[in-house]
């Protein structure tokens, strides 16, 4: 069966309807998970304060790892919404599938995980990048960010260094990309295989099936770690003057 997206046509522009929603729908529990733990807030963090706080110390172990110390506060937000973004995006697809059939034979999938789209994966890495070279603009102003991360510490690397910000797109957004969607395949194909001769082969693919999901889970938090880490890498040689 050929799987298809959702896409509507508004004013002559192709939007995919399912990518859109979920996205949504990630920031909704974002935000409503954020307000839940952060109500009614205490000295002595408490239940679910505590889960938030604990989020909140990681991410910020991970800035302090790669950013000077006197930096970390400037970019935990940052840092802190990514991380919560990839995290429930790489994990949301794997609540559920939902899909209906067209004429054409087609599966519309109206449920899946965001980051297993590679427009989606693209256009953070691309906000990533771009807002990595916009702080370092703004520390060291336009002229002094240019020579700063063109042009030191010698002056003919600076093609190699402009190439370098296109692969760092590349390989931030298909990295993500390439492990949640193959998660997903994966777990379509195990559902299907359990499905195709009743219970002779349902049963043995539950297990299956609720192993690879809890993998994919695993696996879903450390590319929304690795994101993290490599967005605030590529920050610190932007923020970082170079000698």
């Amino acid at each position: 069966m050929k799987e298809a997206s959702w896409i509507v046509n508004i004013a002559g522009f192709d939007f995919d309807v399912t990518v859109c929603s979920m996205v949504l729908l990630t920031c909704i529990i974002i935000f409503g998970f954020v307000m839940y733990c952060s109500r009614n807030l205490q000295l002595k963090p408490t239940g679910k304060q505590n889960l938030l706080e604990m989020v909140i110390d990681f991410v910020r172990n991970i800035l302090a790892s790669n950013l000077p110390s006197k930096e970390v506060n400037n970019y935990h937000l940052l840092a802190f919404t990514s991380f919560l973004f990839v995290l429930v995006s790489n994990i949301l697809g794997l609540v559920t599938k939902i899909g209906i059939h067209n004429t054409q034979g087609e599966e519309i999938s109206l449920w899946k995980s965001p980051t297993a789209d590679p427009l989606v994966t693209l256009t953070l890495a691309t906000m990533i990048i771009l807002l990595t070279n916009y702080f370092g603009a703004k520390k060291f102003g336009f002229k002094g960010y240019i020579d700063n991360s063109f042009f030191k510490p010698v002056k003919f690397l600076m093609p190699v260094k402009l190439m370098e910000e296109f692969t760092n797109v590349l390989t931030l957004g298909l990295r993500l990309y390439g492990n949640i969607y193959a998660g997903e395949v994966l777990l379509t194909l195990i559902a299907n295989t359990g499905a195709s001769k009743g219970l002779v082969t349902f049963i043995p693919m539950i297990p299956l099936e609720m192993i690879w999901i809890g993998f994919s889970i695993f696996i879903g938090g450390i590319q929304a770690y690795v994101f993290v880490t490599l967005s605030m890498v590529y920050l610190s040689h932007k923020i970082a003057e170079e000698h």
